[in-house]
């Protein structure tokens, strides 16, 4: 039996920042409390100054692995991952092969149980074709199930208005969408297509991946879900007229239809494609500030429900390519959490929002078994962080795989110093400790 204890240091959950001491034992948080805990501990770490968060859960990130791992690993991305302070990720099925079957979901996991520093859960997969093994995954052990309602990066478009009249209607469990419409984003790249030969600029990403692309398919989600009372989650909404579709219902788990807001699309714009490039080229594309304003003023009024990454790491050599040839998506699980609170030093939002929207609110839309808070009982995953330490992104820094970040260049004026995972301290001021590996979520479903 192990205990360590996190003394004087600023607790911010559940809406409150307050200062106390947090006892870990083994995996769980023993006790917490805002008066001083008298206990003897194998490890004391002074928290004076410094700022616990519950752990982030990233529910939608691209590890890579099978089939892509020259451009990253679940090794490699989850280490990028807890460097972060995101102690558990969900994990998206477009590696090669697509996971469709359920014997290829379970072969992720088994990766994951080998090599992974945070916790994991893997989304499975749903194709044209696959319905009667979709129904099979297990809500219970499996965070939920994935739909390309556009493609994107790897071939896993659902087109078929019969499949998703069938997903919508059978599937028991939560549907989470990438929404955009092919047929419209399809007529947009021909138009420009056209218009610039091969040699589009990237600044037309946001033209031909267009807000009018997105809605169409958004709408059509919600309309299915409102048709059968489907448990659906919307990923990355990226325009301000997608927002028109959601409510701010509380609590969050009375809501039928939740979504969720992207790094990305709250950080960047249209304008900076001119000095950034391919490099902030995701789908759904980053789109005018108007709509990253709204994306934000959605999230602070719980219109949109949690903040997540779209981690899609590239190598530079792919990205670097014209616009057609370069891949859609960027690393960003390992700046994440001091992103956003880069934006709350800039006044935009609370550090009790943050912990909101990017832990207590995904374990709640998720139903994830006790994590997400720093309450006792609870599995210890932990963040402490530095709000007066800074540090530039560049080359020496950067775990990812890939080697690269669309953050390149930019001083953070917050630092990540400790992330626990299962009350195991994985990450101290720049160092791993990689003896034991994080756990498969469950759900209480």
């Amino acid at each position: 039996m192990s205990r360590t204890l996190i003394k004087n240091v600023n607790i911010v959950n559940e809406g409150h920042i307050f200062k106390g001491d947090v006892l870990i034992e083994d995996q769980l948080i023993l006790k917490v409390s805002a008066s001083e805990i008298n206990a003897i501990a194998d490890v004391m770490i002074d928290g004076t100054d410094q700022y616990l968060f519950p752990g982030c859960i990233d529910d939608q990130v691209h590890f890579r692995e099978p089939g892509l791992t020259h451009k990253g690993e679940i090794y490699t991305e989850a280490k990028a991952a807890v460097a972060g302070g995101v102690t558990s990720f969900m994990e998206m099925p477009n590696t090669i092969p697509n996971v469709f079957t359920q014997e290829l979901l379970e072969e992720k996991y088994k990766r994951a149980s080998e090599v992974s520093l945070a916790n994991y859960s893997f989304f499975m997969g749903a194709s044209n074709d696959n319905l009667e093994e979709v129904l099979k995954t297990d809500p219970e052990n499996v965070c939920g199930i994935k739909v390309f309602m556009g493609s994107s990066t790897g071939n896993m478009l659902v087109d078929k208005r019969e499949t998703l009249e069938g997903l919508f209607s059978q599937c028991k469990m939560l549907i989470a969408t990438h929404c955009e419409d092919e047929e419209t984003v399809r007529h947009n790249m021909q138009v420009y297509k056209e218009k610039y030969g091969e040699d589009v600029p990237v600044e037309c990403h946001p033209l031909i991946r267009s807000e009018e692309a997105c809605y169409k398919s958004s709408s059509l989600a919600v309309e299915l879900a409102k048709k059968y009372n489907t448990r659906l989650h919307i990923l990355h909404i990226s325009s301000a007229k997608e927002v028109e579709l959601f409510d701010n219902i509380i609590p969050l788990k009375q809501k039928r239809i939740t979504a969720e807001a992207c790094i990305h699309h709250l950080w960047f714009s249209d304008e900076d494609y001119k000095t950034k490039g391919n490099f902030i080229k995701w789908n759904p594309a980053v789109k005018k500030a108007t709509d990253r304003d709204a994306i934000l003023k959605a999230v602070l009024e719980n219109k949109i429900d949690v903040i997540a990454t779209d981690h899609a790491p590239h190598t530079l050599e792919e990205k670097q390519q014209l616009y057609f040839k370069a891949p859609s998506g960027g690393p960003l699980v390992q700046h994440s959490l001091v992103a956003m609170i880069e934006m709350h030093k800039q006044g935009k939002i609370t550090l009790e929002k943050i912990a909101e929207k990017m832990a207590h609110a995904v374990a709640d839309c998720f139903q994830i078994k006790q994590r997400g808070y720093i309450r006792e009982g609870y599995f210890a995953d932990l963040v402490l962080v530095d709000l007066n330490s800074s540090f530039v992104v560049n080359e020496s820094n950067i775990i990812y795989k890939c080697a690269w970040s669309p953050f390149d260049g930019f001083e953070f004026h917050s630092k990540i110093k400790y992330t626990f995972v299962n009350g195991q301290l994985v990450y101290e001021n720049g160092v791993f400790n990689e003896e034991i590996k994080g756990q498969r979520l469950t759900f209480e479903r």
